[in-house]
């Protein structure tokens, strides 16, 4: 999988592209209260990532 969620929601993914974040497969390890703290990064879209990154059997760190 390439990209994120389209569930995630834009804002989410504005969030991540700013951050540098181009794919799925880069958030695994990244801890969780560090993409808490990114504008337009909710628990909804946290959640999602975290549903879709366990899918390829990673995790957030």
């Amino acid at each position: 999988m390439t990209g994120f969620p389209k569930a995630i929601g834009a804002p989410a993914t504005r969030a991540l592209n700013n951050a540098g974040y181009t794919e799925l497969s880069q958030l695994a390890g990244v801890p969780r209260a560090e993409l808490a703290k990114l504008h337009g990064m909710g628990p909804k879209a946290l959640g999602l990532l975290a549903a879709a990154l366990a899918e390829q059997g990673q995790s957030f760190g």
